[in-house]
Parts: C-alpha cells; structure tokens; sequence
C-alpha cells in the first residue's frame, strides 16, 4: 500500500515531538505519517513499539474527530495492536478508520505501512464525550 500525499496539518505537541504529519482527516478516515529518525528507536536500533503506537493511537483519534468536524470529542479506552514487522528506516504511513460510530462508543481499525509492507494492525475502542 505504498501512498503518496501531502501533509495537511499537524498533530499535538506530543505529535510534533515524534514528527507525526496528518495527511488526512474526514469523514471517519485519517491518514498520517512517520519518517524513522534515531529519536525513535529503541535499545535494538529498531522503531520503538511506543512511538508506533502513538502513531497509531493518533490516527484514530483524528479519524474519530473527523466526524465531529476536527474537534476533539473522544478518548482511547482501549486499543489492541499486533506489531507485525520491525523498522529500521524509511517512511511509514497508518490509515486509521471508524468501524462502529455509536452514540456512547466508537470502535476503530487502523493499518501501518511502509511502502506495500504491513508493519502493525489494530482495533480500538473510544469513549465518546
């Protein structure tokens, strides 16, 4: 799944720190990115989990978000990710979409990729507020 796009904003301050760019967010889809920078790896020269994590965790909040027209009206309250493959390198892109948008609950799926390579899947549940 290799995507070419522009990036159309920012994340959080805690999202600039990692060096996390939206692409994308509307209509229950956010599309970010990630460029590996040593700032990033763990003890094994590879992307630590907790940085793909937020990579992850904050594709879906700003999926979640879209449907309330970009502002923040959810919170993680769970969030299952199978980490599938290390990274050294390169650039990474996660696709986060709403599955289930309910009035209390909202469950969410997202995929990270670099280039045609699944790296981490997840499934999340947020709190609707």
């Amino acid at each position: 799944m290799s995507i070419q796009v522009e990036a159309v904003g920012s994340s959080s301050a805690f999202g600039r720190l990692l060096g996390l760019e939206i692409h994308k967010a509307e209509n229950g889809e956010a599309l970010l990115g990630l460029t590996m920078h040593d700032g990033l790896r763990n003890l094994h020269g590879k992307l630590h989990g907790g940085a793909l994590f937020s990579l992850i965790d904050t594709a879906m909040g700003q999926a979640s978000h879209s449907l309330n027209g970009g502002l923040p009206n959810s919170v993680t309250l769970e969030c299952k990710v199978n980490y599938i493959r290390p990274v050294t390198e390169g650039e990474l892109v996660c696709r986060a979409w709403v599955v289930h948008a309910g009035r209390r609950t909202q469950v969410l799926e997202a995929e990270v990729h670099q280039g045609e390579k699944l790296v981490a899947k997840a499934q999340s549940t947020f709190a609707c507020l």
